[in-house]
């Protein structure tokens, strides 16, 4: 069994921060809590300064800026005068799901390169559009897909990718909380005015990007999807707060069944809120083999245990796991210095938009298709 582990095994190559001797010049647009891990990883770069940050709130990013340590930056009223007022080499995205796009648009146009947080955007026209502005650029977007980095989830690619399990033919997905709505951050989670998507955008995109990275991103053809919000739109959900009941306008709970390029299909479910401890496990069915992928009882993009791997050998069927990884790097630290370096070094973004661009097709796919009441064909320009 050893042998067959070993197989799997990872060469560790430390990646070094580029000694340039010039700082890269950051500018925060959103300060809600996101935005402090963005700044407290930024702080740890040495070859990083933060120099201004952007909130539509009067006196938001001030009162942001003191709690984080960072009172010297210059602060604006909103993205574009920050963008226009600033030699930026860079910004964090931060805000609203829904202002996600503008945001990211414009900055690129005005030749800065961009981390944009998750999910991508709301719609896949949006998603498009920011492709084209990012192709018109020649600047660097990531999306802020952190989980990506986490050594469990680049074990998990490499043993789909190694063709220990054949070719793949069928995945289920997903993830969830008991009792998860993000209303401790206030309501801007739950409006559509705001966040555009519930669930299925905000902890549905992680999901669908464990398993689509990989298999290596194969285009998704059509969705048939479901919504509902029967937990968010009842008072007795919120005890101290039943009047956000009136205000929920996303989905808690999302399920679709998606046809992928290459005879794959994918069984997704994510949810916020249910009467369950979890919707399963993740799976992946090739013809050589199977592999499963632990749940977790509050989802936020991680892997509840070692992966399982399931193969017929010699005729026998066996079973075996692949011990958990572990090293000593925050991954959202990762995600933040894998970024810098590709904007000193003017390489490939971290996290690609063309990638993510399928994620967020799917997304909105889900949603149009739970509006319409059918399965529907998804339509991804080239770019």
């Amino acid at each position: 069994m050893a042998n067959i582990l070993d197989r799997f095994k990872e060469t560790v190559e430390e990646k070094k921060e580029a000694l340039t001797g010039k700082k890269v010049k950051v500018g925060i647009i959103g300060t809600g809590w996101i935005a402090e891990a963005h700044v407290a990883n930024y702080l740890k770069c040495k070859d990083v300064e933060i120099v201004a940050a952007a909130d539509l709130i009067p006196g938001k990013a001030e009162k942001f800026c003191k709690a984080n340590g960072i009172e010297s930056v210059h602060l604006y009223p909103d993205h574009k005068s920050m963008i226009d007022a600033e030699e930026l080499d860079a910004v964090s995205v931060c805000t609203y799901n829904k202002t996600h796009a503008e945001c990211t648009i414009y900055a690129l146009e005005h030749g800065v390169n961009v981390l944009l947080e998750k999910p991508m955007c709301v719609t896949l026209e949006e998603a498009v559009a920011i492709c084209k502005a990012e192709k018109a650029s020649g600047k660097i977007l990531s999306i802020g897909f952190q989980p990506r980095f986490d050594p469990n989830m680049q074990m998990l690619k490499k043993i789909v990718q190694s063709g220990e399990l054949g070719k793949i033919y069928y995945i289920q997905t997903g993830g969830g909380r008991r009792r998860g709505i993000p209303t401790p951050y206030g309501t801007s989670f739950i409006e559509e005015k705001t966040a555009g998507l519930g669930a299925l955008g905000d902890i549905g995109c992680y999901s669908l990007d464990m398993v689509l990275n990989a298999i290596g991103y194969p285009k998704p053809l059509s969705v048939s999807g479901y919504t509902s919000a029967f937990f968010g739109t009842d008072p007795a959900y919120y005890p101290n707060h039943p009047e956000y009941a009136d205000v929920f306008t996303v989905d808690d709970f999302a399920a679709a069944f998606i046809r992928l390029e290459g005879d794959i299909v994918l069984d997704f479910r994510i949810s916020w809120a249910m009467n369950l401890d979890t919707p399963g496990d993740t799976i992946i069915l090739g013809t050589k083999g199977g592999l499963r992928v632990p749940s977790t009882e509050c989802w936020n993009g991680s892997i509840g245990g070692p992966l399982k791997i399931y193969k017929t050998v010699a005729g026998e069927e066996i079973e075996y796991e692949v011990d958990m990884k572990h090293d000593d790097v925050d991954n959202f630290y990762k995600k933040i210095r894998l970024f810098i370096d590709a904007v000193k070094e003017n390489g490939a973004a971290p996290v690609p938009s063309s990638q993510i661009i399928y994620n967020q097709a799917i997304i909105d796919g889900i949603a149009k298709s739970a509006r319409l009441g059918k399965e529907i064909t998804l339509d991804i320009p080239e770019i």
